[in-house]
């Protein structure tokens, strides 16, 4: 059987090149997930009732409220451990350079670079990601940057991500391998990857990587990953919502 015209033109055609996107977001989504206030209370009971029915655990919600609180209060940090939630993240690199930071309590696996074309997705900084910073180390802020320092940073980020992968591609093209011709590329692309977690690490987590008007202790996290633990707080707050209550009453240090 012969091709049609249309399919041999099909298959002629060259590969169109794709084009870079720039994003100044990331993307957050929670993908599965055993995680309940349920959990802390079914593991505390244990130590002093032996095994319980759900029915027997949650009948009473004040004395539930009350438990949880003395858990996250006293430090007891164990309970909060019999839970799980996966993520899917999309966000800058430079971004999964500072997750990895947080090893205890945390599986990760990330897209590879080894094993596929990257995509040309890229961070640009938005209009509201404050540019400059202020003082000296481990004394400073970030403030407003001037709609010329907000131009030039825009320009210069997508013209060089432009060059990058356009190097990227010429390697590629000429037969050099993934792995060797990924490393032109920035740390302002986009990867991907699926992050396990507890409560009690996400805790640790949000605790370094967020700022909060009831934080005891206060935290100066890069502002690109205080986005994605935003999301991942706002999807934990309606999983557990006592366990969430009682970290921010008890100025969100992880038990």
């Amino acid at each position: 059987m012969t091709d049609s015209p249309t399919e041999t033109a099909k298959e002629a055609e060259p590969t169109k090149e794709a084009e870079p996107t720039f994003r100044g977001d990331v993307t957050v989504e929670l993908v599965k997930h055993s995680a309940a206030d349920s959990d802390v209370l079914w593991a505390a009971r244990v130590s002093t009732a032996g095994e319980q029915s759900l029915e027997e655990i949650t009948k009473d919600p004040e004395r539930s409220k009350g438990l949880i609180n003395y858990l996250m209060r006293d430090r007891h940090g164990s309970p909060f451990e019999h839970n799980s939630m996966t993520f899917f993240i999309s966000a800058p690199i430079f971004v999964f350079r500072e997750f990895m930071r947080h090893r205890v309590g945390w599986s990760y696996n990330e897209e590879s670079g080894r094993y596929r074309e990257l995509q040309p997705v890229f961070y640009v900084p938005d209009a509201e990601r404050k540019l400059v910073q202020e003082g000296r180390p481990g004394k400073y802020v970030f403030v407003e940057g001037t709609e010329a320092q907000h131009e030039l940073t825009t320009r210069v980020m997508e013209s060089t991500y432009r060059e990058a992968y356009e190097a990227y591609q010429e390697m590629l093209a000429a037969g050099v391998a993934r792995e060797v011709a990924r490393s032109v590329l920035p740390v302002g692309l986009f990867s991907s990857m699926y992050a396990t977690c507890n409560a009690r690490s996400l805790m640790h987590f949000l605790g370094l990587r967020t700022q909060h008007e009831q934080a005891a202790v206060p935290s100066f996290p890069q502002r690109e990953i205080e986005m994605v633990g935003e999301k991942m707080e706002a999807e934990w707050a309606k999983l557990m919502p006592l366990t969430y209550a009682a970290f921010n009453k008890n100025g969100r240090v992880a038990p």
